[in-house]
């Protein structure tokens, strides 16, 4: 896999060794800082790079800022350009991930959001499968999602994922691919860093945004696939983890993640033990709608090279 060679950093497009920050740094030392997951998909046949919904990540992270008392010196459309403009430098021929990243650029002590430099830099590099496998086996963590009203949800704050961090390890240590986090009411809120969606007597049912989820990108992609594709009815509601052990199918989505069926969780298998119908179909449209092969779904794709 070749390296990344450039960043954008300080205004510009700079050689990735020229992007360095002090371990002074604010948001290094507190977590004081937003970002985006974003990802970009190599269609050989078409000698094409495809950066999927790539307006979307980089409305959200404006999003993020404002929750959190930042200021971003880019508008969406220039925060899209510059992103273009960062991987035909790199020039990949392969999937990519592109990480924008606001953060709080002063070497200060100084543990608020006011009255500190905000910054803003980006990144991409290559990039396969974040969850290895077609599919995963899950498990419930003993580590609550955060609220709301502790840490935005609706935010993609980089110090919140110390909490995504101890559950994903817990897992990992325990013999599992990933975990699934409660919500502080004792429901189901997502997993690690990936939205969930679980399947009943032909239905696709995923918590609500007020489960203190992320409104996951990804997760409304999946929602209108359903219901417009597929024709699938989609309900969002509360779901107790014991609902997990009797669903039909079950799977995690996300940029990162993509769609990947969850085929156990707490050593129950989930329908079959397989891949169910609904799940596998809905990996195989996602597939090709990142890849721009969906005429439908292609606004969705922003092609990187002429």
């Amino acid at each position: 896999m070749p390296a990344n060679r450039f960043a954008f950093f300080n205004g510009a497009i700079v050689p990735i060794e020229e992007a360095q920050i002090s371990v002074m740094t604010n948001t290094f030392n507190y977590g004081t800082g937003c970002f985006e997951g974003i990802r970009g998909y190599w269609v050989p046949e078409q000698e094409q790079l495809y950066v999927f919904q790539l307006r979307a990540h980089m409305e959200r992270l404006h999003r993020s800022s404002r929750i959190l008392y930042m200021k971003l010196a880019y508008s969406v459309d220039e925060l899209c350009d510059i992103a273009v403009e960062l991987l035909r430098r790199e020039g990949f021929r392969e999937d990519v991930y592109i990480r924008p990243l606001v953060y709080k650029s002063d070497p200060a002590i100084a543990v608020q959001m006011n009255g500190l430099t905000d910054a803003f830099t980006m990144f991409a590099l290559g990039f396969g499968q974040y969850m290895a496998g077609d599919s995963v086996r899950a498990c419930v963590s003993s580590w609550r999602r955060i609220d709301d009203n502790i840490i935005p949800s609706r935010a993609k704050a980089c110090g919140a994922y110390i909490n995504s961090a101890l559950a994903k390890t817990e897992a990992l240590l325990n013999g599992y691919d990933e975990a699934i986090v409660l919500g502080s009411d004792g429901h189901v809120s997502e997993a690690s860093a990936a939205n969930l969606f679980i399947v009943r007597d032909g239905k696709l049912i995923t918590p609500p945004l007020y489960s203190d989820v992320l409104e996951g990108i990804t997760r409304q992609v999946v929602v209108e696939l359903a219901r417009e594709h597929l024709g699938v009815p989609v309900i969002e509601r509360a779901i107790d983890r014991t609902e997990l052990y009797v669903a039909d199918e079950a799977f995690f989505c996300g940029t990162g993640a993509e769609l990947k069926p969850i085929v156990e969780i707490d050593h129950r298998t989930v329908g079959d033990g397989k891949v169910g119908p609904i799940s596998g179909l809905l990996v195989r449209l996602y597939a090709d709608l990142v890849r721009a092969r969906l005429t439908t779904y292609r606004r969705w794709c922003t092609p990187i090279y002429a």
